[in-house]
C-alpha cells in the first residue's frame, strides 16, 4: 500500500469532491448546454430537487410504523422486512446504474428513475401487502440508481460550483428524509387517518419533478461514448474491504434510525407528531455535518481519529435516545444527527482519499455502496426481530454497541493514510 503525500491530499478531494460512478465512460455530452443564466439554474434546481425525492420512501414509513403494521397485518418481523426491503435494494441494483447509462444515457435513465419511483411509491397507497412490498422494492431500486448517477451528473455539468452543488445536493437528501418524517403524520391526519394514502401522497412531488426534467432529456444523444479502461485487484486489497465494511457498518446504524427512531420514542410515550419532529431535527443536523466534516478530516494526516469520535457520537446519542428521561431528547437527538451525519460524510471522503486516481475511486465507490448497503440492510432487519422476540426497543442497543464497534475496527484501519492498491488498465477501446 503507498502512503499518501500530505501536502497533495486536501487539493485531491477538492477536485474529486464527487466520485462519478460513470468514470469508465467519456461523458455524454449535452447537445447543447443551457444558453442561460435562467437555462443553467433550471438544471441546478432539477438535480436538487431529484435528491429531494431520493429519501421520502425511507422516512415516511418509519413515521407511521404503527398505523401500516395495524392496517396491514403485518408482525414486528414482517415490519422489520419491510423497512429493510429499500436498503437491500440500495446494494443489489446500484450496479445496474452505469450500464443503464450507458444503453440510453445519464438523462432518460433518471427520467426513468423518476417514473418508477413515483409508480413505487403509490404503489404503496393500495390495501394490498403484496403491493406494499412491490412498490416498496420498485422504490428502492430506483433510489439506487439515482444514488450512483446524480452525483456524477452534477460534478460533469457544475465543474465551476462543485463546492456549491455538493452542499445544495447534501442538504436536498437530508431535507427529503426531514421533511418525510416531519409531515406524514399530518398528511395522514388530513386524509382522514390512512396511512396507504399518506405512503402514496409522496408520489406527488416526484410526479412534479419528473415533468420538469422531461424537457431536459429532449434533444441528448441517444449513446454516451465509451473509453477503454478497467480498475484490477480492488477485490483483492485488504483496505478496500476496510473502506466497504466502514461504509456497510456506519450505514447499517444510519437506516436503523431511519427505519425505527420514530417507533422507538413513539413507544417510549413520545406523540406521534413530537417524534416525527425529532427525527427531523436530527435528520437536518446531519446536513450540516455533512458540509463539515469533509473539511475537517481532510485536513488531519489520518482519519482514524476523526472516525471513532463521530462513531462514540452516534452510538452514545442512540444509547440515550432508547433509555435517556424524555426531556434530554431533542439533545441526543443532535448530538446523533452529528454523529451520523459526519459518518456518512467521512465514509465518503474516505472513499476518495484511498484512492489513487479518479477511476479506481469511481470502482470503490461501486464496491462500497453495493456491498456496503446490503450489509447495512441487516441492521433494521435485526431491530425488527429483536422487537419481535423481545417486544421492546432496548435488546437493540447491545446491536448499536455491536455495529459502532465493528465500524470502529473498520474505520480504523479504512482511515490510515495510505492508498488501495488497485491500478487502472486502458484497454485501448
Amino acid at each position: 500500500m503507498t502512503a499518501i503525500p500530505q501536502s497533495s491530499r486536501p487539493q485531491q478531494v477538492q477536485d474529486e469532491q464527487l466520485i462519478d460512478a460513470e468514470v469508465d465512460s467519456v461523458p455524454q455530452p449535452r447537445v447543447s448546454m443551457p444558453p442561460s443564466a435562467l437555462g443553467r439554474f433550471l438544471l441546478g434546481a432539477s438535480l436538487v430537487l431529484i435528491a429531494v425525492n431520493l429519501r421520502p420512501v425511507f422516512s415516511s414509513a418509519s413515521a407511521l410504523l404503527p398505523e401500516i403494521a395495524q392496517t396491514f397485518g403485518l408482525s414486528s418481523t414482517g415490519i422489520g422486512l419491510l423497512t429493510t426491503l429499500p436498503v437491500i435494494c440500495l446494494g443489489a441494483f446500484s450496479p445496474l446504474a452505469p450500464w443503464l447509462a450507458q444503453k440510453i444515457g445519464t438523462e432518460r435513465t433518471l427520467l426513468c428513475v423518476l417514473a418508477l419511483l413515483m409508480v413505487g411509491t403509490a404503489l404503496r397507497g393500495f390495501n394490498s401487502i403484496p403491493l406494499l412490498f412491490i412498490g416498496t422494492a420498485l422504490a428502492g431500486a430506483c433510489i439506487a440508481v439515482g444514488n450512483v448517477l446524480l452525483p456524477g451528473l452534477v460534478k460533469r455539468d457544475f465543474p465551476d460550483k462543485a463546492a456549491l452543488m455538493t452542499g445544495c445536493y447534501t442538504m436536498a437528501l437530508c431535507a427529503g428524509a426531514a421533511a418525510a418524517a416531519g409531515f406524514t403524520v399530518p398528511i395522514e391526519h388530513l386524509l382522514n387517518g390512512s396511512a396507504p394514502a399518506a405512503l402514496a401522497a409522496w408520489a406527488l412531488p416526484v410526479f412534479g419533478v419528473l415533468l420538469l426534467w422531461l424537457p431536459q432529456t429532449l434533444g441528448l444523444s441517444r449513446r454516451p461514448k465509451r473509453s477503454g479502461f478497467r480498475v484490477e485487484g480492488l477485490l483483492r486489497d485488504p483496505l478496500a474491504w476496510q473502506v466497504t465494511l466502514f461504509m456497510g457498518f456506519q450505514s447499517a446504524l444510519a437506516y436503523s434510525v431511519f427505519g425505527w427512531l420514530v417507533p422507538i420514542l413513539r413507544e417510549r410515550g413520545v406523540d406521534s407528531f413530537t417524534a416525527g419532529a425529532i427525527v427531523s431535527v436530527s435528520v437536518m443536523v446531519q446536513a450540516g455535518a455533512c458540509l463539515v466534516v469533509p473539511h475537517i478530516a481532510v485536513r488531519r494526516p489520518d482519519q482514524r481519529a476523526v472516525v471513532i469520535v463521530l462513531l462514540a457520537a452516534a452510538v452514545t446519542a442512540l444509547l440515550g435516545l432508547l433509555f435517556a428521561p424524555l426531556s434530554m431528547l431533542w439533545i441526543w437527538a443532535v448530538l446523533q444527527g452529528i454523529g451520523q451525519g459526519g459518518l456518512i460524510a467521512v465514509a465518503m471522503t474516505i472513499i476518495v482519499l484511498r484512492s489513487p486516481d479518479a477511476h479506481v475511486a469511481a470502482h470503490l465507490s461501486g464496491m462500497a455502496q453495493c456491498v456496503g448497503y446490503l450489509l447495512a440492510a441487516t441492521g433494521p432487519l435485526i431491530v425488527g426481530l429483536l422487537h419481535s422476540w423481545t417486544g421492546g426497543f432496548a435488546a437493540s442497543a447491545f446491536l448499536f454497541v455491536l455495529l459502532g464497534s465493528c465500524a470502529g475496527i473498520a474505520g480504523w484501519g479504512a482511515g490510515r493514510a495510505l492508498h488501495v492498491k488497485a491500478r487502472t488498465i486502458e484497454t485501448g477501446l
